[in-house]
């Protein structure tokens, strides 16, 4: 247990008080997922690094629209920085993505003249749509065709992934920022508002092409995830618990690598 810093709950169990008294001593946080792989909510032990400072210092830093919007845009950059790296990856390797990359970075010039989290978010938006754009050229599978974004439900195998992807992410983020006197609850770039959490929501932008999205990229075209993975449910497509195994494993070990 002192090598344990986060527990995922994907399937139903039974969970009594002594339990959470014991993982609260030793500061595990748990993640809580519903029947789809959707994340529902966090047993967040009392947070050991709080800090009244942190905590007026990230509020001064959202209420001023200059330093918000300065922190936001930085979130943005990193994620469109690991966007064209990934791109760049298999531009590399022969995939042919010059005019996807080009107009990603003619999006990204803009990014410096927003300023509304609004309008930087935008921006973000069109730049993942273009780089949505080159997922069916370095897929090498009929059976993941991608079209678009789309979720609750995801519409397709490949948005399934994504979806469930980005839920492990969020929560990943969320256990990292319980290790320092950040609050959660104050993002920059996603409003922070009646939802729980924004700043994990933040920081995993940046890392969701290197990690999520090279993940599915690996799964897909080395034959590890079929089709027969997913099942059709609430007009939506679904990982079976075999894939969520199969997604989890890699993620782990995609954790664990230094990139």
């Amino acid at each position: 247990v002192e090598n344990t810093g986060e527990i995922l709950i994907m399937g139903e169990v039974t969970i009594n008080k002594k339990l959470l008294e014991f993982i609260s001593k030793q500061k595990i946080i748990l993640h809580f997922f519903n029947y789809y792989g959707y994340y529902v909510g966090s047993f967040y032990p009392r947070e050991h690094y709080n800090s009244g400072h942190m905590i007026l210092k990230q509020a001064e830093y959202y209420l001023d629209s200059e330093k918000r919007i300065s922190l936001a845009k930085k979130f943005v950059c990193g994620a469109v920085e690991n966007i064209k790296k990934v791109l760049n990856y298999y531009s590399n390797r022969g995939i042919e993505l010059n005019e996807i990359m080009n107009s990603i970075k003619n999006l990204e010039q803009s990014i410096e003249n927003q300023n509304s989290t609004e309008e930087l978010m935008a921006i973000e938006g069109n730049i993942r749509g273009q780089y949505y754009k080159a997922f069916d050229k370095i897929f090498e599978s009929p059976e993941f065709e991608f079209g678009g974004r789309s979720k609750r439900p995801p519409e397709n195998r490949l948005n399934a992934l994504i979806s469930f992807g980005n839920s492990l992410l969020y929560v990943v983020c969320l256990s990292e920022i319980y290790k320092t006197h950040l609050d959660p609850r104050i993002g920059y770039l996603h409003t922070s508002n009646f939802r729980r959490f924004s700043l994990n929501l933040d920081i995993a932008e940046i890392f969701k092409p290197i990690i999520v999205d090279r993940i599915n990229f690996t799964l897909i075209n080395k034959g590890m995830i079929k089709a027969n993975d997913f099942y059709e449910e609430a007009n939506g497509i679904f990982l079976k618990e075999k894939g969520r195994k199969i997604f989890v494993e890699e993620f782990d070990k995609r954790m664990t690598t230094t990139i």
